[in-house]
C-alpha cells in the first residue's frame, strides 16, 4: 500500500531506487513488491522499461469504486441542474487529508471551460471545494492543515495561517467558499460544503470556469444555488457516505 501511494498525477511513473528512498522500505524488497504487482496487473513498466506505473488493474478498481459512490449518484442529478443552469463546469470532491479529490466533474460544454481531472487530488487551503470543506472541520483536523507548509501558487493564493483561519470563519458564516484564483490565477470557482448529520463536511460541490468570465460578482450570484444544490444533495445521504 505504501508503494502504491508514492504515484500520484504529478509524479506518474516511478523508479525502484526512489521508491525505495520514499518508502523507507529496502531496495530489494520494494523490487520483489514490484514485481509481484506488475504480475497482478496493478503495476506496468514504463515505455523506457525503467520505471513503473499504475496498471489498469488499478483503473478497474478505481471506477468499480467510483460507481458505486453513493454520493456520486445522489450528486449527479443536482450537479446536471448547475450545469444547465449556469453554464458552467460543475464539480465534486470529497475531503482526503487536507486536500480535496475530485470524483466527479461535469463539463459546462462551452468552447472555454476548465476542471479538475476526476481522481485528481488538489491542496484544500487554495481551492473552493477544499476551503469549503475544511470550514467545517473539527478543529484537529483545522490545526493540523493550518501546520503544513501552504505554497504560494498565484499572488492571491492565502498562505498565512491567521489569514486562511479568517477566510475560514467568513465561510462559515456565509456558507460557500470563493476560489479567486488561488490555484491557477486564470481559474475561479465557487463551492458549498455537503454537511453529514455532524455538521461536518465530508464532501463539496462547485462551480468552475475561467476568470474572464466568472468575476467575483458572477459567483457571490451563484452562491445561494450552489448552498441550495449542497444541502439537497446532503439530504437524499446515508448517514456516511459508503464505497
Amino acid at each position: 500500500m505504501r508503494i502504491l501511494m508514492t504515484f500520484d498525477n504529478d509524479h506518474t511513473d516511478r523508479g525502484v531506487t526512489e521508491i525505495a528512498q520514499m518508502t523507507g522500505i529496502h531496495k530489494a524488497t520494494v523490487h520483489r513488491i514490484l514485481m509481484t504487482l506488475m504480475s497482478g496487473g496493478f503495476l506496468e513498466r514504463s515505455p523506457d522499461g525503467e520505471r513503473f506505473r499504475l496498471g489498469r488493474r488499478i483503473i478497474e478498481l478505481g471506477l468499480g469504486a467510483l460507481g458505486r459512490l453513493d454520493l456520486r449518484r445522489i450528486a449527479l442529478p443536482y450537479m446536471r441542474q448547475l450545469v444547465e443552469r449556469f453554464q458552467e463546469t460543475c464539480d465534486l470532491g470529497l475531503f482526503d487529508r487536507g486536500r480535496v479529490l475530485y470524483v466527479e466533474v461535469i463539463h459546462s460544454g462551452r468552447s472555454l471551460s476548465v476542471a479538475p481531472l476526476v481522481g485528481r487530488r488538489l491542496p484544500a487551503y487554495c481551492s473552493a471545494s477544499g476551503k469549503a470543506m475544511l470550514a467545517f472541520q473539527p478543529p484537529d483536523v483545522v490545526e493540523e492543515v493550518l501546520l503544513e507548509p501552504m505554497r504560494q501558487f498565484t499572488e492571491t493564493t492565502i498562505t498565512s495561517p491567521a489569514r486562511l483561519r479568517e477566510e475560514l470563519e467568513r465561510i462559515r458564516e456565509r456558507g460557500y467558499a470563493i476560489d479567486n484564483g488561488e490555484l491557477e490565477a486564470a481559474i475561479r470557482a465557487v463551492a458549498a460544503p455537503i454537511l453529514n448529520l455532524d455538521g461536518y463536511a465530508d464532501a463539496a460541490v462547485g462551480l468552475v470556469g475561467p476568470a474572464s468570465r466568472l468575476t467575483i460578482e458572477t459567483l457571490t450570484e451563484m452562491a445561494p444555488a450552489v448552498i441550495q444544490t449542497a444541502q439537497a444533495i446532503a439530504g437524499q445521504m446515508p448517514v456516511r457516505f459508503t464505497v
